[in-house]
């Protein structure tokens, strides 16, 4: 006995039903219409007597059992506000973390580059001996300047020159000339026995300097203090300069 296509069920040896045919049509064109179906419809047809929303196969749809005010989801909501946190927490920790570590390596840097210019300070002193009694020519000299080149590219800078206030934080007075006539004083710088030099906000030495007291007229505003480290006091007035009448 013959079973037409597409019938639900065929019977078995002894008029025993068998298990449901499942046809599926897997045409991307809808013969009948003409139509492209969607992905849904490529499905196939489901087997006869099978429940609505019932997979193919006849199995049930499963369901995602999580429901919009399910208390999972305000549970879930509270961990990724943690994660969140945390992952924020994180990472401003880090971004310090790499700000402490380059500070600490530029500390280092400095500290290596002050060493080494500290060692030539009586090199260039020679130097400056050598300059002012006119031994710095010739080979000499080329020498000498490379020498000095190589500090001022580490970033050691001289100061004190003759005509600059007095600032104790700076320059070392050994000789000092209290001013004859009265009135408003200011002490300056007479004479420059040694230079003072100084790297990255750092005095690496004082200049050694004579000191005299001037009336203010006779000093020109010109005359200015080098700019202080940082955290250095600023220039400071002479034990030995009379107090200023009110």
């Amino acid at each position: 006995m013959s079973t037409p296509y597409g019938s639900d069920r065929r019977p078995g040896p002894e008029g025993e039903q068998e298990e449901p045919v499942v046809v599926r049509d897997r045409r991307r064109i809808d013969p009948l219409t003409g139509e492209v179906r969607s992905s849904a419809d490529v499905g196939g047809q489901q087997a006869a007597g099978a429940p609505a929303g019932a997979a193919p196969g006849g199995e049930p749809a499963p369901e995602s059992g999580i429901e919009f005010d399910d208390p999972r989801i305000a549970d879930l909501e509270k961990q990724l506000e943690e994660r969140t946190a945390d992952l924020q927490r994180v990472t401003a920790e880090y971004a310090n973390y790499r700000r402490r570590v380059d500070r600490d390596r530029e500390g280092v840097v400095v500290a290596a580059r002050v060493s080494f210019v500290s060692d030539l300070l009586t090199v260039l002193d020679d130097l400056d001996r050598a300059e002012e009694h006119g031994d710095l020519n010739g080979p000499f000299k080329a020498v000498a300047d490379k020498v000095v080149g190589v500090a001022t590219r580490l970033g050691l800078e001289a100061f004190g020159a003759d005509g600059e206030l007095f600032d104790p934080a700076l320059h070392e007075a050994v000789q000092h000339e209290p001013a004859d006539a009265p009135g408003p004083t200011v002490t300056v710088l007479t004479t420059v026995l040694r230079r003072g030099y100084r790297m990255a906000d750092r005095v690496l030495r004082p200049a050694m300097v004579t000191v005299a007291d001037r009336p203010e007229s006779e000093v020109p505003a010109a005359a200015e203090v080098p700019d202080a480290p940082a955290g250095e006091p600023g220039p400071a007035p002479s034990p030995d300069e009379p107090t200023n009448p009110a």
